[in-house]
């Protein structure tokens, strides 16, 4: 193949990525998507080409800044960051595999290696400092949840195998075709081909029209007050924005209100943990809670915490500018009840380039470059492990998960399995303006509801507000950038998920598997090198 016939397959890859993807691409493409890539590897691998990085590196380098480029609206310097960084993770997995597929089988078999690279490589890149998760491949079908109703079982990284073998089996079929494999092979292969896509379809639309929602119901009220991260959110007095929030609830919230749900950030007020009974805006509320004996809020705010002497120091830690000691800041939800003490959950899945900073030596210096969201920047503290607000009075158990933290299926499960029985989404989408982000995002609570099958009821600041069940099947939602309040009754659900018992372990399976794969392919390279140079 001609250089200019690669590129065009290159590309080709990175816009039928594109085209699948949520919120307007065409789903069934993604099980296309990677064919042109396979192709390029088996051609430069039987030729025995250099290469394969930069085709590979040029298809998820489209892909990415085609699909998220809204970034772009809040930080320039990190959008360009995550669109580099991102597209070349995936590109050095591709090239790990085609490595291997060398060595291992001379290139003339291997293809699956792919399956267990890809798995590993997001389920790695889900759980360290540089997390940018968004485009998993498994996530495609977040606007199609009649079709992944089985995630309950697997979690969104089943939905990266289905796609995976999709592609392979696509690609041999193509390649038959094109080889004059014989017809019993093509056949046998469309066959494989029809049952991989069938199965899984039909087994969700299954369990989607036969699953029953037991009767546990829950009263929530949530509000989104529409107020411009820009331009109102850090120059508006605190009071103000509390106020604005406390209006807009007092349109719906009655003595039956279990729930009341303000969004992330709701609190400007400089909250310190050590004295929080102090706060002016968490007194407020408190003094309101009265007339509603019955409901909990919970809400979003800014907190911070004193360094203990003698704590040991993370790299969130920052110097007061006139004395020795150091503090932390925390992205905090809180429960607050009548006459019961204050519940805190600290974000735990940090922004990259937002809310954390690599803390490795080579990059430290790029923390100057952080996100000035109203004179927090930098590296936040956060929560070791997952949270579950439990109200000790109704006994009625939450899972607050704080914007970014919606993208990850096994955090929001393992906060799901310390009792909670509803999820509460409080984020604040305005940053990226009227772009598909904010509604990307919302899809990532309708994947979790699946998996855990617990309902979600989400505020954000702006963006889509909603109530999802535990099917996934949306509710209610509001608007883009209108001030709303809306109500809903869910039902809360305490039985465990396979998925929530168990988490990514597809994943942990995939990543012994691929250890061996790399240890296996690399000997088996040294050892033909070896001989070769006797």
């Amino acid at each position: 193949m001609k250089i200019k016939f690669l590129l065009l397959l290159s590309v080709l890859s990175g816009m039928l990525l594109l085209a699948s993807w949520p919120v307007n691409g065409f789903t069934p493409l993604i099980f296309v998507a990677l064919v042109p890539l396979l192709f390029i590897q088996q051609h430069l691998g039987d030729t025995n080409k250099k290469g394969m990085f930069w085709y590979a590196w040029l298809a998820f380098l489209l892909w990415n800044v085609l699909t998220t480029w809204w970034i772009w609206n809040s930080t320039e310097t990190g959008s360009i960051m995550a669109f580099i960084l991102n597209s070349l993770f995936m590109a050095i997995v591709f090239q790990l595999y085609h490595l291997s597929k060398q060595k291992l089988f001379n290139n003339q078999r291997g293809t699956f290696i792919l399956l267990f690279y890809w798995v590993t490589w997001e389920f790695l890149h889900m759980n360290w400092d540089l997390s940018w998760s968004w485009l998993n491949l498994g996530n495609v079908f977040a606007s199609k949840h009649t079709w992944i109703q089985w995630y309950e079982y697997t979690g969104t990284l089943g939905g990266t195998v289905w796609i995976i073998i999709g592609n392979i089996l696509v690609y041999k079929i193509i390649s038959g075709i094109i080889n004059k494999a014989k017809n019993s092979k093509i056949i046998f292969s469309a066959v494989e081909l029809i049952l991989v896509i069938l199965i899984p379809l039909i087994f969700s639309f299954s369990i989607y029209n036969n699953y029953q929602e037991e009767d546990n119901p829950v009263n929530v009220v949530v509000v989104q007050p529409n107020i411009d991260p820009y331009n109102e959110q850090y120059s508006l007095p605190y009071e103000k924005i509390l106020d604005k929030n406390l209006e807009l609830a007092s349109r719906l919230i009655t003595d039956s209100t279990d729930f009341l749900v303000f969004p992330e950030s709701a609190l400007q007020e400089d909250i310190w943990e050590e004295w929080i009974d102090r706060s002016i805006s968490l007194r407020k509320i408190k003094r309101a809670l009265p007339m509603f004996p019955n409901t909990a809020i919970v809400i979003g705010a800014t907190t911070y915490k004193l360094v203990k002497e003698g704590e040991k120091k993370t790299n969130a830690a920052r110097k007061f500018t006139k004395t020795l000691d150091y503090y932390y800041a925390f992205n905090t939800a809180i429960l607050i009840e009548n006459e019961q003490d204050f519940q805190l959950h600290h974000k735990s899945k940090l922004t990259p380039g937002v809310e954390i900073m690599p803390s490795w030596w080579i990059l430290k210096s790029v923390e100057k470059l952080a996100i000035d969201l109203g004179g927090t920047t930098g590296t936040l503290g956060r929560e070791d492990q997952p949270v579950a607000f439990i109200r000790k009075e109704a006994k009625v158990g939450v899972s607050p998960i704080i914007c970014y933290e919606s993208v990850y299926g096994e955090f929001v499960a393992n906060s799901v399995k310390l009792g909670a029985g509803l999820i509460f989404v409080i984020t604040n989408d305005g940053w990226w303006g009227n772009t598909p982000g904010y509604k990307q995002h919302f899809l990532f609570s309708v994947l979790r509801a699946i998996e855990t099958r617990r309902s979600v009821a989400r505020s954000a600041n702006t963006g889509i507000s909603a109530f999802i069940n535990q099917r996934g099947d949306v509710l209610q939602q509001t608007p883009y950038w209108e001030p709303a309040v809306i109500k809903q009754t869910l039902n809360a659900n305490y039985k465990q998920t396979y998925y929530t018992k168990n988490g990514d372990y597809i994943a942990r399976t995939s990543t012994f598997v691929s250890a061996l794969l790399i240890l296996i392919a690399f000997t088996q390279g040294y050892l033909r090198k070896k001989r070769s140079a006797a």
